[in-house]
């Protein structure tokens, strides 16, 4: 099977030698405009070639694809338009950088992923296609790699005879000699990225019949060698004398035993240790408790987590990141049979807590309680688990968005900020405590299943109980996004996605650039994260609610008086109450109480009504004195009279 590479040429783009050009397109104001990269089309078009794709009707949506014949003077027979969207081709200049310095302000780096996957899958058939998409800085350029090298993901190794077109065979992105070395490391990275989540797509296509738990693991056994990983796996045998009961429960009613498998990059000068603990459920029919027709024919897929995790683990081991990373796959065949797991049975966790069983179909969160319970004994810095586990998250986000839910909102924020970079989308889920009940078990420390309502959080409650106090840990729930059974989109294939691997492998990276090298007398640092808190209001623009520094302070940004029915007409002391309220909730997410904050700045738009301000100030903290500022503004968003920011610090 063919394999599309990335490569780098500093040649013009009118000298190059390829089938296909790839432009960018926008849409603007007055049509379709083209945008950076491809200036070289402008004259060989005899003017803008904007005005012929506007008559093939051509309007620069994002997604959207034109196919004409190359002009004179380009080496390429065949042009492809892609559509880039609304971002405007003016601010698209390569030396224009975003806030977040990762892409051209103008076209996102998501953007332009997408526009490379859709061109990519176009171009099927294809031997060889200059990219000539905005990619004037490494960030943009590694975006683009990345989103062409995942859009020509195809999955064949089960067709025979006429396997249709191969995937195009050589992606190429122009650049100038000066930036030539940046633009050659961008490629790599993407390359290497792109390989491995591949690498989980093929694993979640693979039919059950040929990826067992066996099979699976002997895979990370061959891939690991190659990578000098260090594997270790524990087979059934093994895994009784440990006393993995949640793992050889599950697995006891399949032909195919469980496995463990402990796969691990070790790097000399590191620091932080980050786990990562993936659900392996080689194919799901739910047990005893059978799954109903229908939702059986993709349950192939329930070991998307353990393969991003194994994906995530190999990426970082040959990016050679400076932090010890572990992967932990717990491997089963959850199957109906007469030694099967039944309804009402207790198992004897590792570690010692037992779990009433009340639903076989909940099996995901017994095999993550083990490896969880497992990998903490190494005691890890960081702690994440990744699983398709519940439709409940499913049915709350749809298919494209997956769950982060974690009792560390800091580190939860840094996960979720490491999603938002690497392109995958994410959105932070609660852990009410009022679910916590419904696991209660009359014979068993806990029971694997609560109310139905909220059940995707529930797993997620039931996930901490085996997580050590004081262990920064995040449950990413992909049951939406690790199989898509619809039409390809963007650089998204039909099937196994890879969803979550980009994540893994940027909070690695995050992690390994905020540690101090070996040996260092510095203390390891923390970045400024950012605080969301789902209980305050939404940021109205370009910044984030709070954000912490690495000795724990807690800023928080000017609070408008959003919230429990205060309007601008509302009497001030209502707007003072409900400001402050505001600030008190962000800092309680971020850690902190209303004690913790050290000083207060109250924005007043009539000074003349500071003494009904200063009365709700002292109810609010009653004997606690923060520092205070007070200042008469001429005017506050949206008409209120009141607002407030303040800084405090965690205390835990």
């Amino acid at each position: 099977m063919r394999v599309t590479r990335a490569t780098v040429s500093v040649s013009p783009l009118a000298r190059l030698r390829a089938d296909a050009v790839v432009v960018g397109v926008t849409r603007g104001p007055h049509g379709p405009a083209l945008a950076p990269g491809a200036e070289a089309l402008v004259e060989a078009f005899d003017g803008s070639p904007a005005a012929v794709l506007g008559a093939l009707g051509m309007t620069g949506a994002e997604g959207e694809v034109a196919k004409l014949v190359a002009p004179r003077g380009i080496e390429a027979g065949l042009l492809l338009a892609v559509g880039l969207g609304d971002c405007d081709p003016d601010d698209c200049d390569p030396d224009d950088r975003a806030p977040d310095d990762r892409a051209p302000d103008g076209c996102a780096a998501e953007v332009l992923r997408r526009a490379a996957g859709v061109a990519a899958r176009s171009l099927a058939g294809v031997g060889k296609a200059v990219l000539a998409l905005p990619v004037g800085t490494a960030e943009a350029a590694e975006a683009v790699a990345l989103g062409g090298l995942l859009g020509a993901y195809a999955f064949t190794a089960y067709r025979t005879g006429d396997r249709g077109k191969p995937p195009v065979g050589e992606l190429v992105l122009p650049t100038t000699p000066e930036r030539r070395a940046d633009t050659d490391a961008a490629v790599r990275r993407a390359t290497v990225v792109a390989q491995e989540v591949n690498r989980s797509r093929d694993l979640v296509n693979m039919p059950a019949n040929d990826l067992c738990p066996d099979t699976f693991a002997a895979t990370v056994r061959a891939v690991g060698e190659q990578h000098g990983l260090r594997v270790e796996v524990l087979d059934e045998t093994a895994l009784a004398e440990g006393g993995f009961g949640g793992i050889l429960g599950v697995g006891r009613g399949s032909a195919n035993p469980p496995r463990l498998v402990r796969v691990a990059h070790v790097h000399p000068g590191a620091m932080t240790g980050l786990a990562l603990v993936g659900k392996g459920i080689t194919y799901d029919s739910g047990g005893i408790s059978l799954k109903p027709v229908g939702a059986n024919e993709i349950m192939k897929r329930d070991m998307s987590g353990a393969a991003a995790v194994f994906a995530a683990v190999v990426a970082v081991s040959r990016l050679g990141l400076p932090v010890n990373v572990t992967g932990w796959l717990a491997l089963a065949e959850n199957m109906p049979s007469g030694s099967a797991l039944r309804p009402g049975d207790v198992l004897r966790m590792y570690g010692g807590k037992t779990v009433e069983v009340l639903n076989t179909d909940a099996e995901g969160r017994l095999v993550l309680a083990d490896a969880i319970v497992r990998a903490t004994e190494e005691e890890p810095d960081f702690l994440v688990d990744v699983a398709t586990l519940t439709a409940a998250m499913r049915m709350a986000l749809g298919d494209r968005v997956f769950g982060v839910m974690s009792d560390d909102d800091h580190f939860r924020a840094r996960v979720l900020d490491a999603a938002g970079q690497a392109g995958e989308q994410a959105w932070p889920m609660p852990l009410p405590a009022h679910l916590r009940k419904g696991l209660d078990s009359p014979i068993a420390d806990i029971a694997n299943t609560g109310e139905r309502m909220g059940g995707g959080l529930t797993a997620a409650l039931f996930l901490r109980e085996f997580v050590p106090k004081g262990t920064a840990w995040a449950h990413l729930d992909i049951a939406g996004p690790a199989f898509h059974e619809g039409e390809p989109h963007g650089y998204t294939p039909r099937g196994g996605t890879g969803s979550a691997v980009r994540t893994l492998v940027r909070l690695a990276e995050d992690i390994a650039a905020t540690t101090t090298p070996a040996g260092s007398e510095t203390r390891p640092m923390t970045p400024v994260a950012q605080v969301i808190a789902p209980a305050a209001p939404t940021p109205f623009g370009h910044y984030a609610q709070a954000t912490t520094t690495p000795d724990g302070t807690v800023h928080v940004s000017a609070q408008l008086p959003v919230g429990g029915g205060v309007t601008p007409g509302s009497p001030v002391a209502e707007q003072a109450r409900q400001a402050l309220a505001n600030v008190v909730t962000i800092v309680e997410s971020a850690g902190g109480s209303a004690r913790s904050i050290a000083k207060v700045t109250l924005y007043v738009v009539d000074i003349a009504e500071w003494d009904a301000v200063d009365a709700v100030f002292a109810e609010v903290f009653g004997e606690h004195r923060p520092a205070r500022a007070v200042l008469q503004v001429a005017g506050l968003h949206h008409g209120f009279g009141v607002a407030a920011d303040a800084v405090a610090w965690r205390t835990r």
